[in-house]
């Protein structure tokens, strides 16, 4: 279980030796994410989800408040906690087999050990065949997959994904949800997913957390009434098409009183 209890963060700038007026990320944010429960952010741009992500990533430290997974404050990062970027962050030099198998190689685990590991992943995400391929031979979705099967090879209990599929083109990224919603139903981790799109918030989570604009607070929590396992004909239900238009019409609303607050300013 993921409890995050009234957090703040608010990060100060410097221009030369003058200290700068603080920009406030996250203000007051309390959320419990259940064991096994997928969680997709959403919200208006700088609404603080990637700090957010960070904070419970133990990337990010926080000002007020506390994050908590299965009773234990985080106080930095743990391999309890995998994160998945949206930039691949691969090591260019290295194969696909050791890109995967990196995680283990810096716990200690044994050479075969971690091999055998990395190539059941390998072939969970679909690239059996590409072990010996490097970074740079590969298609950008199929980059994605070297990451999302590194982050699932320390066997995380919590997934953190910050946009994971925002650089690929739209039909990579389709089939990337699709093969994230093959995993999930493997695996079954813990995820909090950090997306802009609303289509792709409301098809992979079990809920979906609407932030304010900044500074960054929960603005309402939806819960996904679609039957697993998922495919992209949920799409087209009326479940779908209604929560779709409702969290539109919020996170429209939020972004038309941020712009007229911004201009009463």
């Amino acid at each position: 279980m993921i409890e995050i209890n009234k957090v703040s963060k608010t990060f100060n700038s410097k221009t030369g030796r003058r200290a700068q007026p603080g920009v406030t990320a996250l203000h007051d944010v309390s959320l419990t994410i259940e064991d096994n429960e997928f969680v997709t952010l959403i919200g208006p741009s700088g609404c603080g989800k990637t700090t957010l992500l960070r904070a419970v990533a133990g990337l990010t430290a926080v000002d007020e408040g506390e994050v908590k997974v299965d009773g234990a404050v985080v106080s930095g990062p743990s391999p309890q906690r995998a994160m998945v970027f949206q930039a691949f962050a691969l090591m260019p030099w290295a194969n696909v087999l050791r890109n995967v198998a990196f995680g283990l190689e810096l716990r200690g685990t044994p050479k075969k050990e971690r091999e055998e590991v990395a190539r059941d992943l390998i072939k969970t995400v679909g690239l059996a065949g590409f072990e010996k391929r490097l970074p740079a031979e590969l298609s950008g979705g199929m980059r994605q997959r070297v990451g999302l099967a590194r982050a699932l090879a320390v066997n995380p209990s919590v997934l953190l994904m910050d946009e994971p599929f925002g650089a690929l083109d739209e039909q990579t990224k389709r089939l990337m949800q699709e093969e994230l919603l093959r995993i999930w139903e493997l695996e079954r981790k813990t995820v909090i997913f950090v997306t802009h799109s609303i289509d792709e918030a409301i098809l992979l989570a079990d809920r979906c957390v609407l932030m304010s604009a900044r500074p960054g607070q929960i603005a309402e929590v939806t819960s996904i009434k679609l039957d697993r396992p998922r495919t992209m004909s949920d799409e087209t239900s009326a479940e779908f098409v209604n929560t779709k238009a409702h969290l539109w019409d919020r996170l429209r609303s939020l972004q038309i009183h941020d712009e007229h607050e911004a201009v009463d300013a």
